[in-house]
């Protein structure tokens, strides 16, 4: 059994990094690897969170994104819902959903070297102008740490609350990213498109450079969307097994839309949820992983193997401070067994 050292406690500073290079296009380099979190604390959702999340603070979730910031990890993530309906969504997401782009614009304040990542933000049902002046200003406040992560939305009533036709929500998001791709990448943009129509429009501030646009989803619709559209793919549950199909399909849909084959994304696996402190304690939230440091090495290894190249990390833990501790731990520990094997 390892214990690691112990996180900083959390309420010390942060430790000084130099700045990353701004992505362009994917955030990953060829070869190479990048992991990250969905961050703790900032959805209640109940599939999700570990009983100390409820009583949580601000601070609490800061100190977690500082462990993130000075252990390496490329990217913290925040959800995105704006309204859930009072019916069993409610009962099992909860209404409490921290507005995605305020709270990645306050951390953003507290970080110096992590990408700030949206996972996901729902754009089919906002409209693509807003959705780039959010992220442009993001990038621009971060230093280039944006990362867009978008998905088509699946709560039929949120869209009836905000009056967009769910069953467009497809459609709309195809529209919505060719058109924020346009606003980001000119002074004054025109679009003329089946949802939206505008011209000689500025939105400024624009990124800093080429902001990754990550595609979230779990089928064939997510999957051609990332090879027509995308920078990269978010996973939601997706088993190892459908992998080789899944990055055919974007293969696919890259070179159908006149991309190379070969064009750079970020392939994303998300790990069972685990626990790599020693053996797990009683009280602990469901936990799938076997084997500890090892057997999560393992298990990025083989999802690489398969041609993922970016980790969405699952922890459990009893409180904010082993929660960093298992950044540290994964940091210390596990990078170093996934390199060398």
């Amino acid at each position: 059994m390892f214990f690691p050292e112990p996180a900083p406690d959390l309420g010390s500073g942060h430790v000084e990094q130099a700045a990353e290079e701004v992505a362009v296009s994917a955030l990953t380099k060829p070869g190479e690897w990048t992991f990250g979190i969905q961050l703790p604390i900032q959805t209640l959702t109940r599939t999700l969170v570990d009983e100390w999340e409820d009583a949580a603070t601000v601070d609490d979730l800061v100190a977690i994104t500082k462990a993130a910031d000075q252990h390496g990890y490329d990217f913290v993530g925040v959800c995105d819902h704006v309204a859930i309906p009072d019916n069993d969504y409610a009962s099992k997401m909860t209404t409490t959903w921290y507005d995605t782009i305020s709270t990645l614009s306050y951390l953003a304040a507290h970080t110096q070297h992590t990408h700030l990542l949206s996972v996901v933000w729902i754009a089919a049902y906002r409209h693509p102008l807003q959705t780039a002046k959010a992220f442009g200003t993001l990038d621009h406040l971060s230093g280039g740490r944006a990362i867009l992560g978008v998905g088509a939305g699946h709560v039929e009533a949120e869209f009836d609350a905000l009056g967009v036709d769910f069953r467009t929500r497809g459609k709309r998001l195809d529209e919505t990213l060719e058109a924020v791709r346009g606003a980001f990448a000119d002074t004054y943009v025109s679009h003329e498109g089946e949802f939206f129509s505008y011209a000689d429009v500025g939105v400024s501030p624009q990124p800093q450079s080429e902001l990754p646009i990550w595609i979230g989803g779990a089928g064939k619709a997510a999957w051609k969307r990332t090879g027509r559209l995308g920078d990269g793919y978010i996973p939601m549950g997706l088993p190892k097994e459908q992998y080789p199909e899944a990055i055919g399909i974007m293969r696919e849909a890259a070179v159908a839309a006149g991309r190379p084959e070969d064009v750079p994304l970020d392939v994303g696996y998300m790990t069972p949820w685990g626990y790599i402190l020693g053996d797990p304690p009683e009280g602990i939230g469901m936990h799938w992983l076997q084997g500890g440091p090892e057997g999560l090495a393992e298990d990025i290894r083989a999802a690489r193997e398969l041609g993922c190249n970016v980790v969405h990390l699952k922890f459990r833990a009893r409180d904010a401070q082993e929660y960093a501790d298992s950044l540290a731990a994964f940091s210390e520990i596990v990078v170093p067994l996934v390199n060398e094997g």
